[in-house]
């Protein structure tokens, strides 16, 4: 580890403590390891050895952060809830809100084994069957999400759909200018004022509600290590709320790239590009069973990809603060300097119909 690496995982946990708050609500352990995992871009994940058990712990980044971003005891929230449905969630431990802990909230969970597909394809998954399983297997979760009944499950009061779609534009135009704070010195990006308008002109009347998850992706979800491929868990719940479940969809098209795509590249990191292999379903097969299987009309699919590629910008840009005001440990927020601008060009090829 070197002298940054180790000064920032100190900014992340205090070791003394976090071992003291395990034994306090876990018992005495002969073992005790905690390390960063360094994948993902946005709240933090330590893996945690407690005796025989290996735990995760979620937490935000240091440092100031956006309104209401990196809540993670709103992954904690909607976690627990789901524990007895059909919607493959990890199993949680427990929540805590002392910042004498660790300086922030986090929560404890049990660590799932499994694969998650992020830059490259499983050698066992490499054949047209068990590609398209994969595409079939991501709607299908998606589907159950969305069919949670989430008043039965105690999340009457976990969000506010009415009017949610209206909210998604203005909030993230937010946090735009949350991040313009510091990085317009840098560069600015004119390109987002014209989506911003654009989207806030076409903001689409009474969709319908559902437990949304608001970061759903291949790379969010973990599927079992043997063919055929089969979720195991679904993560990052940070964004979850009740709300529109076509903003979902659309967050895993931006995320699907067709093989006649000019560009796999978005948001905080590539797409996975290999999606584009024979055997994996298109974005249009995609929604065809999302329709099928949700019973839902996937209508005004302009504004939902052009949301989501907005959204996709909104991050870069407060990653690319992050950044600048020495806030993060990433070798991909630098590189929002000038993947957010392109980003915004992406937005408005697609409000033009041209992406």
């Amino acid at each position: 580890m070197s002298d940054g690496d180790e000064s920032y995982f100190e900014r992340l946990v205090d070791v003394d403590a976090l071992e003291s708050h395990l034994e306090t609500h876990l018992g005495s352990a002969e073992t005790f390891e905690v390390n960063r995992h360094a994948g993902g871009h946005s709240n933090e994940t330590l893996f945690v050895t407690w005796g025989d058990r290996e735990l995760v712990v979620r937490r935000p980044p240091p440092g100031e952060t956006a309104d209401t971003a990196h809540d993670v005891l709103r992954e904690y929230t909607v976690m627990e809830a789901l524990q007895e449905t059909g919607v493959p969630v990890p199993e949680t431990v427990l929540a805590c809100e002392d910042h004498d802990v660790l300086g922030c909230d986090f929560y404890v969970m049990e660590r799932e084994n499994g694969v998650v597909m992020r830059d490259a394809e499983p050698d066992q998954f490499a054949e047209p069957s068990h590609r398209r399983r994969i595409g079939e297997e991501m709607v299908d979760t998606l589907g159950e999400i969305h069919r949670v009944d989430y008043e039965s499950v105690g999340l009457a009061e976990f969000g506010r759909p009415e009017r949610f779609t209206q909210r998604q534009v203005d909030r993230w135009q937010r946090q735009y200018e949350w991040a313009f704070e510091v990085t317009a010195d840098e560069r600015e990006v004119p390109a987002v004022e014209e989506v911003t308008d654009w989207l806030q002109a076409h903001v689409p009347d009474n969709p319908p509600h559902a437990l949304v998850h608001g970061d759903y992706k291949l790379d969010n979800v973990m599927f079992g290590d043997s063919p055929p491929p089969m979720v195991r868990s679904v993560f990052d719940w940070e964004m979850s709320t009740l709300g529109d479940p076509f903003a979902d969809l659309g967050w895993l098209l931006s995320y699907w790239p067709d093989a006649d795509d000019r560009s796999a590249a978005v948001g905080t990191a590539s797409s996975a590009a290999f999606v584009r292999r024979h055997g994996y379903p298109t974005r249009d097969e995609l929604v065809d069973r999302y329709e099928s299987v949700t019973g839902l009309a996937f209508e005004n699919e302009r504004f939902y990809r052009t949301l989501a590629v907005y959204k996709l910008g909104a991050l870069g840009e407060m990653f690319f603060r992050r950044h600048l005001e020495g806030n993060a440990d990433d070798d991909t927020y630098p590189q929002m300097e000038t993947r957010v601008p392109k980003l915004a060009d992406r937005a408005l090829r697609i409000v033009e119909g041209e992406a």
